[in-house]
């Protein structure tokens, strides 16, 4: 796994292909995924070394500021955030259950990133943006304790830039809701 990952999340789709062109004419970055999200929204996540990585995102920020709507920068992020963005992470069993959303993809990015180095749970899910007007969520789990450290502390990340919107826990979910979410 790379080292980094950033993301830039943009308005429009033109702004997003021109973006993600320039991220990798940039610096030594790989695009990961670069797609069209809802409402017409354009994702372009990308790996590579952290000073490579932050190059691309700030080349970014510089020539499509009034296009960007969120982006970030993660050196190291946690070796479960791929699984849970691609639905491949693999949950034992599960005990309590965190839900957190968030206005952007981004956003929701490093909260998942944030909750999963803050305390032992485990990621499920990373839905980003796809059918959700734009807007993305995690679902993780883990004992009450940690679920509920875990998506505080991410509370506290995501809210600084005004992209939480909404999280529970859920200390003992039904074995119906389980079926619906594994």
């Amino acid at each position: 796994m790379r080292r980094a990952i950033g993301m830039c999340e943009l308005k429009t789709v033109s702004a997003g292909v021109s973006a993600a062109d320039m991220m990798v004419k940039t610096a030594e970055v790989d695009i990961l995924e670069a797609k069209v999200v809802c409402p017409g929204k354009y994702l372009v996540l990308i790996a590579g070394e952290l000073s490579a990585v932050r190059a691309s995102v700030d080349t970014v920020l510089a020539k499509y500021g009034d296009q960007l709507l969120d982006h970030f920068v993660l050196g190291n992020p946690h070796e479960s955030l791929f699984g849970a963005i691609y639905g491949a992470n693999e949950v034992g069993q599960p005990d309590a259950l965190g839900v957190l959303e968030t206005f952007s993809a981004a956003a929701a990015v490093v909260a998942a990133d944030v909750a999963a180095k803050t305390a032992m749970v485990s990621l499920i899910e990373l839905r980003l943006a796809r059918g959700m007007c734009g807007k993305s969520y995690l679902f993780l789990t883990g004992s009450v304790s940690a679920v509920t450290a875990a998506i505080e502390r991410a509370e506290k990340e995501v809210g600084q830039n005004g992209m939480l919107l909404d999280s529970s826990i859920i200390p003992n979910p039904a074995p119906q809701m389980w079926d619906s979410i594994l």
